[in-house]
């Protein structure tokens, strides 16, 4: 595998990772608005934000970087 094959792959499953990370405190922020934990919810809330911003990012690297293979 060519070394752009190899940053392409490794870059796709950090985004996997990353958007995994998001649903992850998705998830958790919705379960404390079921338990009307409003702090624990906005907390949550913030790192799921977060999360999606590296996510988004990495993403734009890794389809940016298969576009080149």
């Amino acid at each position: 595998m060519t070394d752009n094959h190899q940053e392409a792959s490794r870059l796709h499953k950090q985004a996997a990772s990353d958007h995994e990370d998001a649903a992850k405190n998705h998830t958790k922020a919705a379960q404390c608005h079921d338990k009307n934990q409003a702090s624990e919810a906005k907390d949550h809330s913030k790192s799921a934000m977060n999360c999606c911003d590296t996510a988004q990012k990495t993403s734009t690297s890794a389809c940016g970087c298969s576009a080149n293979t």
